[in-house]
């Protein structure tokens, strides 16, 4: 990221919502380099990503808020003096949003209008970047997926997700309070969630393999394309930096797109070995599957000069070596 970006955040108050997950800990990391003054919330609800141990190397450095952002009070004390909002709180496993909806509906639609009416009452000067996702577009009609395509989802956190970034859009063009999102794709690496497949497939896959079992490839043609984690970060950072970006929802993604079952020896030959099977989807995954999909992430490279740097072999050998180091941490 831009040295000038960099120094937007020397002594910035900012507040993580979401912030002792995968991607808010790994923001956190980068900022406190930066020099913010950083708040984290997090719930540490087991079901989701939390994990105290994220936060190791700077837990003297940042704040943190043990709070659920259900809670109105807690958010409208919170959002208080802050500079900048990174909005990264919510519930991200597909199935589970289809098994319990109503939660789903109050963590990802309800909390996200509440957290920007705790902004508007409170702190109308605030700059938010929003935690959006792919999946909010369905099955694709065309590839690469750009931001004209319809959004249909097929799940109900793709509803509940496109109705929270809506918010965010919303509020910037009819209360000023400036916001923007990112339509995240697979974002992978280090600190992320491995004890199950609530956050992403491939956290599953690198405990399995690290513990010297097979690991399942559902299907294994479909095309995907994944972002480091860091990339992703760089994406949050230049988002709330840039006015070209207010108001605006932008596609993350990676150039090319790749097959699961090349992923999945991709991730073997950055592990120096282990082993896979192939099997054919659950039903209650296919009903919710969106075939081949990856992004046209030209409109944040034009406006904001972002594009994903690290290849995905590294970001595969880094995220195992991680976890070779820090399993009993994350399960």
């Amino acid at each position: 990221m831009p040295d000038e970006h960099v120094s937007s955040f020397r002594d910035a108050r900012v507040l993580i919502t979401g912030g002792l997950g995968f991607i808010g800990s790994t923001l956190a990391h980068r900022l406190v380099g930066c020099g913010a003054r950083v708040t984290l919330v997090d719930s540490l609800n087991p079901d989701y990503g939390g994990n105290l141990f994220n936060l190791h190397g700077i837990e003297d450095r940042v704040r943190v808020n043990v709070s659920d952002v259900r809670d109105h009070h807690s958010m409208k004390y919170l959002v208080q003096g802050q500079d900048f909002l990174f909005n990264l709180a919510g519930q991200t496993s597909h199935m589970d949003s289809m098994r319990d909806p109503e939660t789903d509906l109050e963590i990802n639609c309800k909390a996200q209008l509440s957290i920007l009416e705790a902004c508007r009452q409170s702190n109308p000067a605030i700059r938010i970047v929003f935690a959006s996702t792919r999946q909010m577009y369905g099955r694709p009609e065309y590839l690469p997926v750009d931001e004209k395509h319809l959004l249909r989802p097929v799940d109900v956190n793709g509803i509940n997700k496109m109705a929270g970034e809506w918010y965010h859009i919303l509020y910037n063009n009819v209360y000023g309070i400036r916001a923007s999102a990112l339509r995240l794709t697979n974002t992978i690496g280090p600190r992320m969630r491995v004890k199950d497949a609530r956050q992403t497939f491939l956290g599953i896959w690198v405990r399995l393999l690290i513990e010297g079992k097979p690991f399942e490839v559902w299907g294994g043609e479909q095309l995907r394309d994944f972002n480091g984690v860091e990339d992703a970060v760089d994406a949050f950072l230049l988002a709330a930096t840039h006015d070209d970006a207010l108001g605006q929802a932008f596609n993350l993604g990676a150039h090319p797109p790749i097959s699961l079952l090349d992923t999945a020896k991709l991730l073997i030959e950055a592990a120096g070995g282990g082993d896979y099977v192939v099997k054919q989807f659950p039903p209650e995954r296919r009903r919710i599957d969106i075939g081949d999909y990856y992004s046209d992430y030209r409109l944040i490279r034009d406006r904001l000069g972002w594009e994903p740097r690290t290849p995905l072999r590294e970001t595969l050998r880094q995220t195992v070596d991680f976890y070779r180091q820090n399993l009993a941490q994350y399960v």
